[in-house]
């Protein structure tokens, strides 16, 4: 059955191809090696269509070994030099019924006969498709190899679609060229291919000279200096003597103009000629303003023409220039001292109009996790890990925190939960306590340390994962909260000190937390506000309800 799941995905792949989708009754040829994976689609039938193969010529009809049918499609695992021969697929539906017939040739060796002749003109840039749609669609590894003449092309470009893109081909880049896809179905490995004829031609196409540029366009000089002024044209496929560029000032001839000296180069790009005009002038007048100054280009094929316009500078005052500077940097200063409460108030907008919010498929908005110098999490961390920042980030912001030791299940596998969850955080929070020693002796310190920190082991794990995610990936992000002034991070890995000096971290100030939660909160406004500015904008639980 997983097999015939994949029968739709690789729906038309050949090994040659060759299909006209006229379904009159005229036979479709497919060209084929044996020895390769052959997928036929009965092209008068859908993915919903009910299907019946047979094979025609004999006096059994029944397909030949090797030869079965998944969800409608007829497969050759792999072909085999008797499965030469024509084959009918047939669907009723409310019309009637419905044949098609579909010769399939098989020939020996790796590279099946061309089944089409593409042409490229000599000199040009071209390339050929692969036509093995279905099978770059599947989410499966690829090998992609090019022959030609069955003998394997070096040093090319392809594209992840097997495109192969030549660059100004010439004779002896002729011949024909077989696409080879290795893939792996079900266990056993397969082969497909497709054949087709490169012929260069000697076809000169015409191509109709023609301005690139300037198109109607505007140039601010200043009167009495120099300017240049550069016109690009496409020649064609070559340098043509009867192409003629040359330059007018509202019609008037620029050779008739003293000052004016006009310069023209050719180039290659691509398979096709430009020429690349200069017009100088040594000194704008004020007769040069305001009029069409034209590049023209001749050919026997018509007149083209692309104009620019002169335009004087206006002058502007010193004061004017001070004035929109200094507002520029009054502007700037405001948007540094008053940014993270910019960002928080245009995240409340953008969550009541929009209605639509991208999921990336995260569970939580932050991961908790506590760190202490001398290896001891303290009760003032886990105090405000499970009452502070819960009440302000959870209960009044709507965030979702995963709290290691509240939200923990036991029994289940310590390490492979915590990388997993760490994996659908968006944030990783880390809690570190001030190096300033607040218990006296070992024993106090004992006391204090909290239920959630039996294992520090395991707190370091989780820190491990989200540091190393966070370095490699930026996912998820690392946010340091100091508890109670500075920490000594020279006791701590280098990883945290590479965070703090890079991104910096917020502090926390115990001295504030009171009886009142009004006045616990005041007192930290800004550690909050800069709290939310780090945090996701906008939660996993809004996420979701939108979705």
């Amino acid at each position: 059955m997983a097999m015939a799941g994949w029968g739709c995905l690789l729906a038309a792949l050949s090994l040659g191809l060759a299909v006209t989708h006229d379904h009159s009754g005229e036979t479709d040829t497919y060209y084929v090696s044996a020895g390769h994976l052959f997928i036929l689609r009965c092209l008068i039938a859908d993915t919903q269509s009910n299907v019946t193969w047979s094979r025609m010529g004999r006096h059994n009809l029944s397909l030949p070994t090797g030869v079965e049918v998944r969800d409608g499609l007829l497969w050759f695992l792999p072909v085999q030099v008797s499965h030469n021969g024509s084959y009918m697929c047939e669907k009723r539906d409310k019309t009637g019924l419905l044949q098609i017939t579909f010769q399939v040739s098989v020939s020996p060796g790796e590279c099946p006969n061309p089944s089409e002749t593409v042409p490229i003109p000599e000199g040009v840039n071209g390339g050929l498709p692969c036509k093995q749609t279905e099978i770059f669609e599947l989410n499966v590894k690829k090998e992609i190899q090019w022959m030609r003449d069955c003998q394997p092309v070096q040093a090319i470009n392809v594209d992840h679609k097997g495109f192969l893109r030549l660059s100004a081909v010439s004779e002896r880049d002729s011949g024909k060229y077989t696409c080879l896809v290795n893939i792996s179905v079900g266990g056993r490995k397969y082969t497909a291919a497709r054949s087709m004829q490169l012929a260069i031609t000697d076809d000169t196409v015409a191509i109709e000279a023609h301005v690139v540029s300037p198109i109607n366009e505007v140039i601010v000089v200043q009167v009495g200096m120099p300017v240049e002024v550069k016109c690009l044209v496409l020649i064609g496929v070559s340098e043509d003597p009867e192409i003629i560029i040359h330059w007018t000032f509202d019609g008037t001839f620029a050779e008739d103009l003293e000052g004016i000296t006009v310069s023209l180069k050719y180039f290659h790009d691509r398979g096709r000629v430009y020429g690349l005009s200069t017009l100088s002038i040594s000194k704008v007048l004020h007769q040069f303003l305001e009029i069409p100054i034209s590049c023209n280009v001749e050919s026997p094929l018509g007149k083209k023409t692309g104009s620019v316009w002169l335009q004087e500078a206006q002058q502007i005052s010193v004061a004017v220039c001070v004035s929109a500077f200094l507002a520029l940097v009054v502007l700037c200063v405001a948007f540094l001292f008053f940014k993270v409460d910019l960002v928080l108030a245009y995240r409340k907008l953008l969550i009541h109009f929009s209605k639509h919010q991208a999921h990336d498929g995260k569970l939580y908005d932050g991961f908790v996790s506590f760190l202490h110098p001398n290896n001891l999490t303290s009760a003032e961390t886990a105090s405000f890990a499970l009452q502070v920042l819960s009440e302000e980030l959870e209960r009044k912001h709507g965030y979702s925190l995963y709290i290691r030791g509240r939200d923990d299940c036991p029994g289940e596998a310590v390490h492979d939960a915590i990388a997993a969850t760490v994996h659908q955080c968006r944030r990783l929070i880390i809690i570190i306590l001030s190096s300033e020693e607040k218990h006296t002796t070992a024993n106090d310190k004992a006391d204090k340390v909290s239920p959630m920190c039996e294992n520090q082991i395991q707190l370091c794990y989780e820190q491990r994962v989200g540091i190393h995610d966070a370095l490699t990936h930026d996912d998820p992000r690392v946010i340091l909260l100091e508890i109670d002034g500075p920490v000594d991070y020279s006791r701590l890995p280098e990883s945290l000190c590479y965070i703090k000096r890079r991104q910096g971290a917020l502090n926390w100030k115990t001295d504030s937390l009171g009886t009142h939660k009004f006045v616990r909160l005041c007192a930290n406004r800004n550690f909050w506000k800069k709290l939310r500015y780090h945090m996701p904008s906008v939660p996993a639980r809004r996420r979701q309800t939108i979705i």
